[in-house]
């Protein structure tokens, strides 16, 4: 999408598209389409709300994942990555052997 191709933000589960692209959307139509007529001020108060909470999100997402970087850091090892998570976590294959051999 675009968020993740042309923002280069990795979003490996489209949060970002759908909880604040579409959040976002959907809170400008409630001023777009609003049944008591459409003004230039309810437009602005829904803005306004869209980056209030675009605002809130973003600066408490930064402390908190800054934080968690910190003390405890947001990556496995290298290693461990690369073997599966799965394995260092519940010391289980997630995935069959066949997946990972070739066909002649």
């Amino acid at each position: 999408t675009f968020i993740e191709q042309r923002l280069r933000v990795d979003d490996p589960v489209g949060a970002i598209s759908v909880h604040g692209v579409c959040g976002a959307w959907g809170t400008m139509a409630a001023g777009l389409f609003n049944t008591g007529g459409v003004t230039l001020a309810g437009i602005g108060i829904q803005a306004l709300g869209v980056v209030c909470c675009f605002a809130w999100a973003f600066g408490a997402a930064l402390v908190l994942f800054k934080t968690i970087s910190a003390t405890v850091g947001l990556r496995v090892p290298r290693e461990e990555e690369l073997r599966g998570l799965d394995l260092g976590e519940h010391q289980v294959s997630a995935y069959p052997e066949f997946l990972f051999t070739t066909r002649k």
